[in-house]
């Protein structure tokens, strides 16, 4: 490998970790999206306003904070025209915390959880863990209060899920159940260190509105410490750089601590949370920005190029911003219907000239396991973007688009793979078929392989990372000279 190719490489995974610690949550994830992209000279606009668009310029916008759209307009683009999407997720499975959090068990002050998503929930035992999320916090007094929406997370290791020693489960050895209710609730501090602190004075019970002194309780800031400890509150209030009883709501999630990193004797790995998607979030956003970074990039572009990054993928996909809403259609509709509104059969016809690459991780080989991979199809690390096939529409590939992702790679000398479950085994999803069906798009399933997907803990590989960038800026950029060449119906 060429010096100057190591550096390329370095330089991009360099990349995904600086994103990928900035990215505790969804929320921060799409923050961190934004920042980048305003960056690179994209705009943001609102879907509550109207939109006014220009050939040959770039924008973004969000929905709920936790899904983003990106795209930028050809120079040539005419309504009609189709759209070059990658779309991929913002969230992974982790531990949000319940809307009344407050547990008091022998002596311990802990934290009630939700499981979100499908976790590999053993591997959050004994990690050193915090919280990040959004507050809402009220501003102002009286006729001047105003509520805003706030990012935070604590940086320093407040809690943990500790196991039970061997001598008191000797049958540990041989299976570790977890009970998801009792045993999956992460630990914060002991009633009598946070009372001789004077930290959280009004943790012991309030009933029926009145507090331990006496005084009845009244407002945001009294409900809130019914529901969660003050330790706890006012820990997100130091942070936040409010008061407790300014914090109105919240959405939080359990957070590993642990950096990003390179790993390996080889430094050839990525150890990491979240690799599960953020790694495919940030490798094609990093492609549409700089696939149209330059100042002819976009002249020759008869279509649209789009990033697409939705939140709620681990949990099915149906919410106001996932992939099983409306953002994708809307999205297209609105930019076909801001370049032409006479004719109503544009969009149809945008939509069939349009290709969508569902990028989601897959699963690579694993020594240890190597049976529960079909012989033919065993996904190697350091082996490229994998092409994922279902005959039952588990996923959305098929000839013409799988074809269509693995010409570009030959054009660039990229490595590809291919990847089918075993028949006696279930097979997973992404959004793909979803947006296939609900859209009417072209479709292929891809993704970076990986191993111990849906832990607290990943990995992949360093190469895969620069495989799966250099591939989506490709498609970017060739996408509507191949189509051309390919005929149709």
């Amino acid at each position: 490998m060429a010096k100057g190719e190591v550096q390329s490489y370095s330089t991009v995974v360099c990349d995904l970790l600086s994103f990928l610690n900035a990215s505790p949550t969804a929320f921060h994830a799409v923050d961190e999206a934004k920042r980048r992209l305003k960056d690179a000279g994209f705009e943001h606009v609102s879907e509550r306003e109207d939109w006014k668009l220009e050939v040959g310029k770039k924008y973004f916008f969000t929905r709920n904070y936790s899904t983003i759209v990106a795209f930028a307009i050809g120079k040539r683009y005419v309504p009609g025209n189709g759209f070059h999407i990658v779309g991929a997720h913002t969230d992974s499975p982790c531990l949000k915390l319940k809307p009344v959090s407050k547990v008091a068990k022998g002596g311990y002050l802990e934290i009630g959880v939700q499981t979100y998503g499908g976790g590999l929930w053993h591997t959050w035992f004994d990690r050193d863990l915090t919280v990040a999320g959004r507050l809402i916090i009220k501003e102002g007094k009286d006729d001047s209060i105003s509520y805003l929406h706030k990012l935070i997370r604590i940086e320093e290791p407040i809690m943990r899920i500790p196991t039970l020693a061997i001598h008191l489960d000797r049958d540990v050895k041989d299976a570790f159940k977890v009970n998801t209710h009792s045993h999956l609730v992460p630990v914060l501090a002991t009633s009598i260190k946070a009372e001789l602190q004077e930290v959280a004075i009004e943790n012991g019970p309030v009933e029926d509105g009145v507090q331990g002194d006496g005084k009845e309780s009244h407002g945001t800031r009294n409900g809130n410490m019914k529901k969660h400890h003050t330790t706890l509150l006012q820990l997100l209030a130091d942070q936040a750089c409010c008061q407790p009883d300014e914090i109105c709501d919240f959405e939080l999630q359990v957070c590993d601590t642990q950096p990003s990193i390179v790993g390996g004797a080889m430094k050839e790995f990525v150890f990491s949370g979240r690799l599960d998607n953020l790694c495919m979030s940030f490798c094609c956003l990093k492609a549409l920005i700089d696939s149209t970074s330059s100042e002819n990039s976009l002249d020759n572009e008869p279509g649209i190029r789009m990033v697409a990054l939705f939140d709620h993928e681990e949990v099915g996909s149906n919410s106001a911003q996932g992939a099983g809403s409306p953002v994708m259609l809307d999205a297209l509709s609105r930019i076909t219907n801001f370049f032409s509104s006479s004719n109503s059969q544009l969009l149809e016809k945008a939509i069939q000239r349009s290709f969508l690459v569902s990028a989601d991780m897959a699963h690579a080989l694993h020594p240890n396991y190597m049976d529960k991979h079909e012989e033919n199809h065993q996904p190697k690390l350091h082996g490229g973007l994998v092409i994922k096939h279902n005959a039952n529409q588990r996923y959305a590939t098929n000839a013409i688009t799988s074809f269509i992702f693995r010409e570009i790679a030959e054009t660039h000398n990229l490595p590809v793979q291919d990847f089918v479950v075993r028949n006696d085994m279930p097979c997973g999803s992404t959004i793909g078929p979803i947006l296939a069906s609900g859209v009417g798009i072209r479709t292929v399933d891809v993704g970076a392989p990986q191993l111990s997907m849906h832990s607290i803990r990943e990995m992949c590989a360093v190469d895969d990372v620069k495989h799966s960038y250099e591939h989506f800026k490709a498609y970017f950029q060739e996408f509507s000279q191949l189509d051309a060449r390919i005929s149709v119906d």
